[in-house]
């Protein structure tokens, strides 16, 4: 069974609200603002250019600041760098390590990450994360040019790792993700809350890999 892993809100936490309260509050004076702001930055070809590869970093910030009427400057604070501060959320990362463990002992387990995120961002938590080394393989939008949605971002993860479709398993926060993955033969999870992610996950796994849910550690 081959288990393909969103970063973003499933192992890595994303919250644009919180970024757009911390960095742009005089402009989203409410949550509700803040959301709105968070969707119109981050669900728009200014951002998933810079996404995928095809924009750089300055290009995208002027982008932005023109197009919604925000300076330039705290919208760089916000977004460079921002790879170094993305922190893991514990019940996921807790789980892929039952899952290497398995996989270790002999389970018929390949775990892999398909993920939009930047190049630099991908280098940074490649670097600051061991758990990311643990993977048997993986693809950033950075680094091929391709992004979830587009089926291409998922034939490129599955052509380069031989993926049976029958035999592999998506999970990922977009509705939009996992459908695009349905389509394209695979199972998948739509995981909009990871404390449940190991249950839910556990149906799809060979009978002998069990995933505790139990560890308070987990649940944190």
């Amino acid at each position: 069974m081959n288990v393909v892993f969103d970063l973003g809100a499933v192992l890595f936490a994303w919250e644009p609200t919180r970024l757009v309260q911390a960095h742009l509050a005089q402009h989203a004076p409410t949550e509700t603002a803040a959301a709105a702001l968070g969707r119109a930055l981050f669900h728009h070809d200014d951002w998933t250019g810079f996404d995928c590869g095809t924009r750089t970093l300055d290009d995208a910030i002027a982008r932005m600041s023109a197009r919604l009427s925000l300076p330039a400057e705290p919208l760089r604070t916000m977004l460079e760098g921002l790879g170094e501060r993305l922190e893991p959320i514990g019940v996921t990362v807790g789980m892929l390590e039952q899952l290497v463990a398995h996989r270790e002992a002999g389970q018929p387990l390949r775990l892999y990450y398909l993920s939009n995120m930047p190049a630099s961002y991908a280098r940074a938590i490649e670097r600051r994360h061991a758990f990311m080394q643990r993977f048997d393989g993986g693809v950033f939008s950075g680094d091929v040019k391709f992004l979830k949605p587009e089926r291409e971002i998922y034939e490129v993860l599955a052509m380069r790792y031989a993926l049976d479709p029958e035999q592999t398993v998506f999970i990922d926060d977009s509705a939009a993700n996992v459908e695009a993955a349905r389509a394209f033969g695979w199972q998948a999870i739509h995981c909009t809350a990871p404390a449940m992610l190991p249950l839910q996950l556990q149906r799809y796994l060979p009978v002998s890999t069990t995933l505790s849910v139990s560890n308070p550690r987990l649940l944190a």
